[in-house]
């Protein structure tokens, strides 16, 4: 047997990266990880995290409005420091990258700074800041680059920015386009919306958010629309063109539009490029995904890939998960613990738009072609809290049901704290609850999660 620098060697310091190393480091494995930027990935840098952060700062927009029907006297409208609010969210992104510094050191892991490429099927060589290069050889390879935003070809593409970018903005934009409908492009749209950007969402599609059920399409698009974001479905950029300082979008329909950015939340393409996958025989989907096997396997041997790289679920919490699972397949696991797999069904999301929306399970569509009878139990209402803040948002929850079992199949819901919500019926639908079981639940009341136990009314389809 050759003798090899690590047992293992990771190449991207993401959500999936770092948990492998570590778990794996916590075995005794000697393991390293290189990564050319901030330790956490997509999800801590420029993803989830920030995000969140600067939903809270829209959030409370929202809040002072709705403070007024509870008697609260603002002495002046309060506004926004984009400057405050950036340092801020960099400061506390900046100390969630030591967290994870300090904990692959504590799992022993040799943390490498520098892009890496494969040489073989055991070498890795990394290029450091300064240029110089360095070569490491190691048992097994994992590939966890993640993606990155990807913008189609069209004139004036260089003119848009994407989310990556959207969280240092030198200016705050005070009229902003959105092309895009996915969970991004309509997430960044509420939030700077909510921020106080004048906004105009743009997707081609005929309805936003494809993938989610389609009554949660529709209520969430009506509830943006009634915020105050233009949301406009089957509309086509062109191209774009500097107007000054300024950005004028052409439309196919012939109309333009005039906005200070331009953000493109178009999709995210796998992060290969330079990786030297074809130098080793690791083969890539038409998008430049990498294609795997079971436990995580690439098409070169002893060199595994998970995460947002393969294409699949690009959740952070399913990265983390893909990590353990295939730390534990090659070196077993802790004593005393049972051996992790991947399960991807009724895995639970959210989406940050305003309102919020959380889902775990199937879409009624989904359901119908899965389990043919199904029962639909829904509502929408107003929340309590604006039967005094005036406001004339409301909530959506529905739950699907298989006829044949009475298991609940599907939950979803829009409104407050949606997100929290879901987590908790999530562990009952992973169980096979039915719906007898959630109808024997007494509800806290007075809560929107309430209305998950109490709905009576049934569509049959």
């Amino acid at each position: 047997m050759p003798a090899f620098d690590f047992d293992l060697f990771v190449i991207g310091g993401g959500s999936g990266g770092v948990r492998a190393a570590r778990f794996a480091g916590q075995r005794g494995v000697r393991v390293a990880l290189a990564e050319d930027r901030q330790l956490g990935g997509t999800c801590v840098n420029v993803g989830c995290i920030p995000k969140k952060l600067y939903s809270y700062a829209a959030e409370y927009a929202e809040g002072f409005a709705d403070a007024a029907g509870y008697g609260w006297r603002m002495p002046a409208r309060p506004t926004l420091d984009w400057e405050v609010l950036k340092t801020n969210r960099a400061q506390s992104i900046g100390h969630l990258n030591g967290i994870y510094g300090r904990l692959l050191s504590g799992a022993n892991v040799q943390q490498i700074q520098g892009r890496a490429r494969l040489v073989d099927a055991n070498t890795v060589e990394v290029t450091h800041a300064d240029g110089h290069a360095s070569r490491h050889t190691a048992a097994v390879i994992l590939i966890a680059t993640g993606g990155r935003p990807w913008v189609p070809e069209l004139p004036g593409r260089e003119l848009a920015v994407v989310s990556d970018d959207v969280f240092d903005l030198p200016v705050f934009p005070r009229r902003l386009v959105v092309v895009g409908g996915g969970y991004i492009g309509c997430e960044f749209a509420s939030i700077f919306h909510g921020m106080g950007a004048e906004v105009t969402l743009l997707y081609r599609g005929e309805q936003i958010l494809r993938g989610f059920d389609d009554e949660v399409r529709d209520f969430v698009a009506e509830e943006m629309r009634k915020a105050g974001v233009d949301v406009r479905v089957q509309a086509q950029v062109t191209r774009i063109e500097a107007a000054g300082n300024a950005r004028r979008v052409h439309l196919a329909d012939g109309t333009t539009l005039e906005a200070d950015v331009v953000l493109y939340a178009t999709g995210r393409r796998a992060n290969t490029e330079g990786l030297g996958l074809e130098a080793v025989g690791v083969r890539t989907d038409a998008r430049g995904a990498i294609e795997i096997g079971a436990h995580f396997a690439t098409s070169a041997p002893g060199i595994y890939a998970l995460g947002d790289v393969v294409g699949g679920l690009e959740l952070t919490p399913v990265a983390l998960a893909e990590g353990m699972a295939l730390v534990d397949h090659l070196f077993g696991p802790l004593p005393g613990h049972a051996r992790r797999t991947m399960n991807y069904d009724d895995i639970p999301t959210a989406v940050f738009t305003h309102p919020p929306i959380g889902t775990v399970g199937l879409t009624e569509s989904a359901a119908r072609e899965k389990c043919g009878a199904i029962r639909v139990y829904r509502s929408d209402f107003r929340p309590l809290q604006h039967s005094l803040s005036g406001r004339s948002q409301r909530s959506l929850v529905k739950l699907v049901v298989d006829d044949a079992t009475d298991r609940v199949v599907g939950a979803h819901m829009v409104g407050a704290d949606a997100g929290e919500i879901i987590q908790g019926f999530a562990v009952a639908i992973k169980a096979g609850a039915t719906k007898a079981q959630f109808d024997a639940t007494i509800g806290i009341h007075p809560t929107s999660a309430e209305e998950f136990v109490t709905l009576r009314e049934v569509t049959r389809t």
